[in-house]
């Protein structure tokens, strides 16, 4: 649905210049701020897919109710056609349009070309770097301590993942499609799934009940709080160890029954996607096999922990996750480029914006992204910044220094993920005893940790 209108976009598939993924995952969902926030010029768009148009307004059966995405991932009662957010797209005079404008000018467009190329520089020196730091720890420790070794894992892991961020952005066509993995490497996400709730379903639709990232990240609250660190961990190392792999033998299975034309066009063009996702997942259990072999374990299990935890809080530190949708306040609900500014930070980890990008897995200049998620790379980010803050001033939007990760927003996250009662402790007004010794409560326990190892939920 596009518009309020039906097509049948399944002949455009294998030709989406964006890539196959994007369209096929797109069938039976309203994709007007699909297309109105990921391209250049979405009415160019609107005229070239006439050509699919079926000559009839949509219909309730043309929307999948939970969007073809897994139904835990939304709240009880949820449904695609009556919950998703409209917004124009069409008005010339919008917010989006003015900034689109501005970055086209041949100055600033050429400049953000280059910062796409220093930002893939960059992470190509990151990738050396995490297989150096890998290589010394395990075989000339010396050279490598253990608090060195850890601090070293959790800042390039997490700038990897925030080159997989943008990855996921681009057009998944050739490379891209095997490197957007890399979003895997902080243990958090599985690219092979999040790409879809991450491009498609969080960033048309930030904070709405559509964006299925304000849930994915609070699974945890089930849990009794005083269990809620050690089984979390324990839940994720499943899905490291095995979770993410049973995941995505069952989406082969998934696309076997659907049909790879209907989901990626061809087999060529979905093979890549799974070479990708599977390779990726076979270095991360080979690393934690390496250190095994070689007497380390400990050593990995330290810096997956610590890893996990600080991503895990970054990935929800720029948006307010932990306050209600209905509580948020937005200057003009139907301007889509103003609410994507209101409902999202800049992030600060050590204060040089281009550093921050990669230590923040691609949120320093987050807002930019927000306005802009068709840019290639958080450094085209940063160049676009100052014409989307001069813009913004126009609609009255003010423009909020980026906040620090370690003191504005991670004890803001540890109070309410970590701190807060169980869900069902809440609802119930259960004790402490309760909370966590009542057999309900073990029994969450048992079943979280079985659905990590198992490939099921917080991803």
């Amino acid at each position: 649905m596009f518009n309020g209108r039906a097509y049948d976009l399944t002949e455009w598939i294998s030709k989406h210049p964006g890539g196959e993924f994007f369209i096929g995952r797109t069938k039976n969902r309203d994709i007007t701020s699909i297309i109105g926030a990921y391209h250049r010029n979405p009415e160019k768009i609107a005229r070239m897919i006439e050509r699919f148009a079926l000559d009839r307004d949509a219909v309730l059966e043309d929307v999948h109710p939970k969007n073809n995405a897994p139904d835990f991932l939304f709240r009880e009662g949820f449904d695609s056609w009556r919950d998703t957010p409209q917004y124009r797209f069409d008005e010339k005079g919008d917010l989006l349009h003015r900034v689109k404008a501005r970055i086209a000018e041949p100055e600033l467009a050429a400049r953000i070309k280059r910062m796409d190329r220093y930002f893939d520089i960059v992470a190509v020196v990151l990738f050396v770097a995490y297989f150096a730091v890998e290589g010394l720890r395990l075989f000339e420790r010396s050279w490598m301590p253990l608090w060195a070794f850890v601090v070293l894992m959790v800042v390039l892991r997490s700038s990897l993942a925030g080159f997989g961020h943008y990855a996921i952005h681009r057009a998944q066509k050739g490379a891209n499609k095997i490197l957007v993995n890399a979003f895997d490497m902080n243990y958090v996400a599985l690219s092979f799934v999040t790409a879809d709730g991450h491009a498609l379903l969080h960033h048309p639709y930030t904070q709405s009940e559509v964006d299925i990232k304000k849930n994915v990240f609070t699974f945890m609250m089930d849990l009794p709080r005083g269990f809620r660190i050690p089984i979390h961990t324990l839940h994720k190392f499943g899905h490291a160890v095995s979770g993410m792999t049973i995941r995505m033998f069952e989406i082969c299975k998934l696309t076997r029954k659907v049909g790879m034309a209907d989901m990626y066009g061809s087999w060529r063009g979905g093979l890549p996607h799974f070479v990708g996702a599977f390779g990726t997942r076979l270095l991360l259990l080979a690393e934690l096999a390496a250190f095994i072999a070689m007497g380390d374990f400990w050593a990995w299990l330290l810096q997956f922990v610590v890893t996990m935890w600080i991503s895990t809080f970054m990935v929800v530190a720029s948006h307010d996750f932990e306050v209600d949708t209905e509580d948020l306040e937005t200057g003009d609900p139907d301007d889509w480029a103003v609410n994507q500014l209101e409902q999202a930070y800049d992030l600060r980890v050590v204060g040089n914006r281009y550093v921050d990008c990669f230590l923040s897995a691609g949120l320093s200049s987050h807002r930019a992204h927000h306005v802009l998620p068709f840019q290639r790379s958080g450094f085209a980010n940063i160049a676009s910044e100052d014409v989307i803050r001069e813009e913004a001033a126009a609609f009255g939007v003010e423009w909020l220094p980026p906040k620090s990760f370690f003191f504005d927003r991670l004890p803001t996250q540890v109070a309410t993920y970590l701190g807060a009662r169980s869900r069902p402790a809440q609802e119930q007004d259960l004790g402490f005893w309760r909370e966590h010794f009542s057999p309900a409560a073990l029994k969450t326990c048992a079943d979280y940790t079985i659905k990590g190892f198992t490939g099921i939920g917080t991803v």
